[in-house]
């Protein structure tokens, strides 16, 4: 019996190792996270839209006197716009208007203005501001001019003493001026004394100062210059002669579509604007006692009961005496 219990006791273990050698294994753990996805790189931002482009022509002497760094920063951040300036020569400013090469135009030579416009290339001319020339030399003052009030004796005066002159020779309206000085002398102006230097007017100013020389210069960039130490003396003044007024005026779009006429417009408009002529009048006055330009457009005028273009007169710098029907003829 005994025997029969332990043959029956093997018989139940082998069977259990049987049972269990032939059971399925557990499956393994299996990971309940996500498989990983490819990182996709971040969105670009949209490029910031470039500010529209005005190009404007101008003479040398609204640059050369500070007055586009004064006024301009507050046009482009009101209308979201960038001004390329062109500072040349009001010659070379009128042809850049001629060949479609420009938007608008900042210059002051009067007669020239009145061709342009007569010619179709511009289809609006402002009035905008205005100062005045004033002829300078050295202070020892060798030809003599200091006291005299006669631009055209002055120039006699020069070329018979055949004192160094230079000119801006550029076709500029300082050019223009001056040349129509010279008519007024009888005098045509050659020989080495007479530099024609064909540069704007900050060049000429160093030109003549570092040779000690005579020139013809608008008020607002010799009195800039001023700050930076130069030596000429302003010998003289007050002749209605030398008035100088500053028109503005918007180019044809039939030149082109690519003419931004719209703008040139609004860029006019806020030129000849009340607030914009009131800013005009205060440059200057804190380094000088009073401003380099006296506003003048048709707004401003009527906002102050003026009359014509110069009707209130030239600023108390200038030392002129004039109306603007002679002004206008001779500008």
């Amino acid at each position: 019996m005994k025997t029969h219990l332990i043959r029956l006791s093997i018989a139940v273990a082998l069977l259990a190792g049987l049972l269990a050698g032939c059971s399925t294994p557990a499956p393994a753990p299996t990971s309940t996270s996500a498989p990983p996805t490819p990182t996709s790189p971040p969105a670009e931002e949209p490029a910031a839209e470039e500010p529209q482009a005005l190009i404007l022509a101008t003479t040398t002497s609204t640059e050369n006197s500070g007055l586009l760094a004064y006024l301009l920063p507050d046009f482009e951040a009101e209308y979201d716009v960038k001004i390329d300036v062109i500072a040349v020569g009001t010659g070379q400013a009128i042809q850049l208007g001629e060949d479609g090469n420009a938007d608008v135009l900042m210059v002051h030579a009067r007669s020239k203005e009145d061709a342009f416009m007569d010619a179709g290339h511009g289809v609006r001319r402002e009035d905008l501001m205005y100062n005045d020339f004033v002829i300078l030399g050295p202070p020892d003052d060798p030809a003599g001019l200091l006291g005299l009030s006669d631009a055209a004796a002055a120039f006699q005066k020069l070329a018979e003493a055949e004192a160094t002159f230079v000119s801006r020779g550029d076709d500029s309206g300082t050019h223009t001026k001056e040349k129509a000085i010279w008519t007024a002398a009888g005098v045509e102006p050659a020989g080495d004394w007479y530099v024609s230097a064909g540069q704007g007017m900050g060049e000429v100013l160093t030109m003549a100062d570092e040779q000690q020389a005579y020139t013809l210069s608008d008020r607002a960039t010799y009195l800039a210059r001023t700050l930076e130490g130069t030596e000429l003396d302003i010998l003289v003044e007050g002749d209605p002669i030398l008035f100088n007024p500053y028109g503005v005026i918007a180019v044809n779009p039939d030149k082109g579509p690519h003419i931004k006429a719209d703008l040139a417009n609004t860029f006019i408009d806020w030129l000849i604007s009340v607030p914009t002529q009131e800013k005009i009048g205060q440059f200057g006055v804190d380094d000088f006692g009073s401003p380099l330009f006296t506003p003048d457009s048709a707004p401003w005028r009527e906002a102050h009961g003026s009359g014509e273009s110069g009707a209130g007169g030239i600023p108390e710098n200038a030392a002129l005496k004039t109306t603007g029907n002679v002004a206008t003829e001779v500008g």
